[in-house]
């Protein structure tokens, strides 16, 4: 199966940037989705941003949280199968944990692929001065 691992999380002061990272890992065949979500506390979990990779045509399009305003930029390495977050001027209200989220087909068996939609398990980001 795939897994996730998100990592750059962390205690950050409000205007100080951060860049998170998540690897996904294992017998990828390709990956359709890859997105940040965090869950504030008392909140449900939500979208931060997305990169989409559109299964026919490869067109890439993105997707940000309303909150965002243009302060966060997420950007993948294909070849690393690694998507980041730039967050930059955070402010203590972005304080949560954030999720990796990754969807895709991975090889089953021999010339066989199948979906997979993998989360990991969260890096807590804390913006406080």
């Amino acid at each position: 199966q795939v897994q996730v691992v998100e990592s750059g999380g962390g205690l950050a002061q409000p205007g100080e940037s951060l860049r998170l990272s998540c690897v996904a890992s294992g017998p990828i065949h390709r990956i359709n989705r890859m997105g940040w979500y965090r869950r504030i506390p008392g909140k449900q979990r939500g979208l931060v941003a997305s990169i989409n990779i559109d299964v026919v045509t490869d067109e890439i399009t993105t997707n940000y949280g309303e909150f965002v305003n243009g302060r966060f930029t997420i950007s993948r390495d294909s070849a690393k199968n690694t998507v980041y977050l730039q967050m930059n001027s955070p402010k203590p209200e972005d304080t949560a944990v954030y999720y990796c989220h990754v969807v895709g087909w991975y090889i089953s068996r021999p010339n066989y692929q199948t979906n997979f939609d993998s989360w990991g398990q969260g890096t807590q980001v804390i913006v406080s001065s």
